[in-house]
């Protein structure tokens, strides 16, 4: 049975892999762009800037950046900036309510998600911008905003001379009935339950060193054998309804590493969530839905289910896994997801693409297949 299971398993891996390495090479020659939008993106105005600087020192690149940061702002005749590296017990918050203090028009986040998520929950609804210096693992958000996550000066040059636009992000409340421990987070991408969860805890840490988002790969072949979990499912308020899932999603956009899109009608400043439900049974259903999102197949199949929503409530008999923008946040008995419409200003591209229609034509908890 288990060399079944373990021949099962690399069969399925196999045709993913071989699904998503056809899907890169057809993006090859494509240009980088930005997760859709209802607001078009507006330049920055001339003038000096009041530039500080989140930067998390444990990164490969800190030091490199810090330098680039100091340099672009002498070469603008603007004054240097202000400089704040994170620590582990504040990973970016309180550094950016000082630059807010200080009087900052642009708080520049060098890290990795977590940085950039920690940056971001001082910045809601206040008025200094939030520019993007990707020195992580995933830069989740900087591939959403079509910003180029490989090359650290040119999300430099439009962070300082851009443009910007607003964005939405999600308010997520966590509480596990085992230890009573509960909190509260913002995110920016993605939110889940699940497997997924379960992936982002169990990459190993060396792997991410040597090959980034590619460890978890590795992790993700470990657990599709798992079993579904029975989880109540509530959207806007509506009844509970009960679900087995391998993992539920809360998006804020859709795109991840590799080009995948995978919430494709997601806008980033429309004021919904878009809820992802994944229920495969076996290695098979796993092929099918990575089909289906790598090669962008439009039509429903029963094993993935989207929604959108403002709020999204999840109960779960024992405890689950959770992740936040790709970091682990616990097991949790219950969470609610809700949306926080345009809280951020962000640097961002000159253009991105709109959608058909205003966010008024897009009802709440409406399903998508």
């Amino acid at each position: 049975m288990r060399r079944k299971l373990l021949a099962g398993t690399a069969a399925a891996s196999a045709a993913v892999a071989s699904i998503q390495s056809y899907w890169s090479v057809r993006r090859l020659q494509q240009t980088r762009t930005p997760t859709a939008s209802v607001n078009e993106p507006t330049a920055v105005a001339p003038g000096p800037q009041r530039v500080a600087l989140v930067l998390n020192p444990s990164k490969l690149q800190a030091g490199a950046t810090r330098a680039l940061v100091e340099q672009a702002c002498s070469d603008a005749g603007w004054d240097p900036p202000l400089v704040l590296e994170t620590t582990i017990a504040d990973p970016g918050t309180g550094q950016a309510e000082q630059a807010l203090q200080a009087g900052a028009d642009v708080v520049l986040a060098a890290g990795g998600d977590g940085t950039v998520r920690a940056v971001a929950q001082a910045l809601a609804h206040r008025p200094a911008a939030l520019g993007l210096l990707p020195l992580g693992t995933g830069n989740l958000l900087v591939r959403n905003l079509g910003l180029p996550y490989n090359d650290i000066a040119g999300c430099l040059r439009l962070a300082l001379h851009g443009h910007e636009r607003r964005i939405d992000m999600a308010r997520i409340s966590l509480r596990n009935d085992s230890t009573q421990a509960s909190s509260e987070h913002p995110f920016l991408v993605m939110g889940g339950v699940g497997f997924d969860a379960s992936v982002m805890t169990d990459a190993k840490q060396d792997l991410k060193d040597r090959f980034g988002w590619l460890a978890y790969s590795e992790a993700g072949v470990r657990h599709l054998p798992g079993r579904r979990r029975r989880i109540s499912i509530s959207l806007d308020g509506q009844p509970p309804q009960s679900r087995k899932v391998r993992s539920l999603l809360v998006a804020n956009c859709g795109k991840l590493p590799a080009g995948v899109d995978f919430v494709p009608d997601a806008l980033i400043d429309d004021g919904y969530l878009d809820v992802v439900v994944l229920s495969p049974r076996s290695l098979l259903g796993w092929t099918w839905m990575a089909a289906k999102i790598l090669l962008r197949h439009r039509g429903g199949i029963p094993v993935i289910s989207y929604y959108r929503a403002r709020e999204v409530s999840v109960w779960s008999g024992d405890p689950i896994a959770t992740q936040l923008d790709g970091d682990p946040s616990g097991s949790v008995s219950s969470m609610t997801a809700r949306v926080d419409p345009h809280a951020l200003r962000v640097r961002v591209p000159a253009s991105a693409p709109g959608p058909s229609g205003p966010p008024a034509s897009r009802p709440a908890a409406a399903r998508r297949s």
